[in-house]
């Protein structure tokens, strides 16, 4: 009986030191970790990030990565530019800011470069039914969400309502809240209205208006886009939200439409940032299953859209496919 219960021990602890061996051997094997900088929960960066972190963990040797929540653009490129992440989700105009050192916050120009453009973005302007609210104007003197600080939303937001006139002074209050927490606020009548600069559908607004009780309405805004352009440059372009996307949303919704950028600190080694752009565009199927916004991912859309130089790595493989970058404007 001893010897059985020496035996039993010593395979015991084989078995301990061989898997304590297995996991050293595993963790050897992961060379390169990667932070990827998305946004919150209830918007389409989040869900896209968690997609490619998984993609990049399976099909990129030695390299392991991870989606984290944050509050989207703005943070997005000052996590980047500190070397605190390796890539990011970011809205043209924020990723514009950084890179000539314009944007608030961050002292330096940002060392961000584009691997590619991956899908548009559209300006919710999200309001209730009863709210009164039907118009840009019909904002003032209402309780309205202008996206989470450190947001592409908030920039977009705000410039927006510049265009009209309008600046968060003219409502009743002013709420700075994410995609999630604004359509909570919303169906809690808390609020009466947000914006949401996101990719379609957003899960957010899907639920809301999926919420007995409560109907929606989109407020169009598209005729701000030429004035946004005239002051800021090419990042804007007129888009419609199709009727249908949205419960409650029986017409199309014109609104301002900016193109989402994956960028990369300029340090990423170049090998890397070829690996991952060849991977997003040879396997685009796979973040299709994730979030349907990936379907505008393309080898021809890739290239249009960024206002920052994009990464050697990706031109690489620009180049490899015979892809030319659009002429600057």
């Amino acid at each position: 009986m001893a010897y059985l219960n020496h035996r039993a021990l010593w395979i015991a602890a084989a078995i301990i030191l061989a898997l304590i061996a297995t996991q050293e051997w595993a963790a050897a094997q992961v060379q390169t970790r990667l932070s990827i900088a998305t946004g919150g929960t209830g918007g389409v960066y989040y869900p896209l990030g968690g997609g490619l972190a998984a993609m990049i963990s399976k099909h990129i040797p030695h390299t392991e990565a991870t989606a984290e929540v944050t509050t989207a653009s703005v943070d997005n490129v000052k996590l980047l530019h500190g070397n605190r992440v390796g890539l990011a989700f970011c809205l043209p105009d924020t990723a514009w800011e950084g890179f000539n050192g314009q944007l608030k916050g961050l002292k330096d120009r940002a060392n961000i470069r584009t691997l590619l453009s991956i899908y548009s973005n559209f300006m919710h302007i999200v309001a209730v039914d009863g709210a009164g609210i039907k118009s840009i104007a019909d904002l003032k003197g209402k309780r309205v969400s202008t996206g989470s600080p450190g947001s592409g939303t908030e920039i977009k937001a705000l410039r927006v309502l510049e265009t009209y006139g309008l600046a968060p002074k003219d409502f009743k209050t002013q709420e700075r809240l994410g995609a999630g927490e604004s359509a909570g606020a919303l169906k809690d009548r808390k609020i009466d209205a947000f914006f949401w600069d996101g990719g379609l559908p957003t899960g957010a607004v899907l639920d809301l208006a999926a919420t007995p009780g409560i109907r929606i309405s989109m407020i169009p805004h598209g005729d701000a886009v030429s004035k946004m352009v005239a002051k800021y440059g090419p990042l804007y372009f007129v888009a419609n939200v199709p009727k249908g996307t949205y419960k409650g949303i029986d017409e199309d919704v014109s609104v301002a439409g900016a193109t989402n950028l994956l960028i990369a600190n300029e340090k990423m080694d170049e090998n890397l940032a070829y690996q991952i752009t060849k991977l997003v565009l040879e396997r685009t199927a796979d973040l299709v299953a994730v979030h349907k916004a990936a379907s505008e991912i393309s080898l021809k859309n890739a290239v249009v859209g960024s206002p920052i130089p994009f990464h050697a790595g990706a031109l690489r493989y620009f180049k490899e496919k015979g892809v030319k970058l659009p002429a600057a404007k």
